[in-house]
């Protein structure tokens, strides 16, 4: 049964769409189809990300109008056999609505195993528009004190919204974070995993840890080996989500 998961944080520059293209690798690694559906509109990243930039003609609010099919707005990336892309629209105004999306999306499920909706950080339209067809959804966030709290707020709007599947993806991590917090640094210090699981109140799915060479790999359309710990990491994480038990490595 294909599932649309929504990948949201409500802060910026957590790595979310990092997170969203490891994913979908992973997923399409094991033999499914998958759709990225990048719902940021105006900002747009994950043409780049995936190789597909050049390729770009239509996009999301074109299907939405009716200037073209969606199969036309669809897009193979080159460097991930089985994965294919659907861009957002180079305008803020062309913003799908929370409407338009509880159509559109049933549609691209018929078709596809997975779609990752990639939502703009933030709770304003954009982040309700991805949610509002998704059946679970990703919290993306690092572990300080800001991401956390806003890592909650995201949680409890999306309880509202009827996604209660959430389950919260940690990235960038570095240990020696909460090393630099051990003595207490302040009200809100984490101290560890459990700190920032019980700060956001969502169930842990997975850590990613710290690794710019992955990140970068990904930002200039390539993809990272299996090999790098962020990639191994994400590999880890979409196996859960496939109903493998795997062990929580950090």
């Amino acid at each position: 049964m294909s599932s649309a998961y929504v990948l949201t944080s409500g802060k910026g520059g957590v790595g979310k769409s990092t997170v969203a293209v490891g994913l979908a690798s992973q997923f399409a690694a094991g033999g499914e189809r998958v759709l990225l559906f990048d719902c940021d509109a105006g900002l747009r990243s994950l043409d780049r990300m995936t190789g597909t930039e050049s390729t770009v003609v239509y996009d999301s609010s074109d299907v939405v109008a009716g200037r073209c099919a969606p199969v036309q707005a669809v897009y193979p990336c080159p460097s991930m056999p089985g994965v294919s892309l659907m861009p957002a629209p180079l305008s803020g105004e062309d913003l799908i609505p929370e409407s338009a999306m509880l159509r559109l999306v049933p549609l691209l499920k018929r078709y596809f195993d997975r779609v990752l909706l990639d939502s703009p950080a933030g709770v304003g339209r954009g982040f309700r528009a991805a949610a509002a067809a998704a059946d679970a959804a990703l919290v993306v966030c690092s572990p300080d004190p800001v991401c956390i709290r806003d890592a909650a707020s995201v949680r409890a709007l999306l309880s509202e919204m009827g996604v209660e599947e959430t389950r919260l993806v940690i990235n960038r991590f570095l240990p020696s974070y909460f090393d630099a917090v051990a003595d207490g640094d302040g009200p809100g210090a984490l101290r560890d995993l459990d700190d920032v699981i019980d700060s956001a109140g969502i169930r842990l799915l997975g850590v990613v840890p710290e690794d710019r060479a992955f990140a970068a790999r990904l930002l200039r359309g390539e993809l990272p080996s299996i090999g790098t710990p962020g990639m191994a990491a994400l590999s880890r994480i979409a196996a859960r989500l496939s109903g493998v038990a795997v062990p929580l490595a950090v």
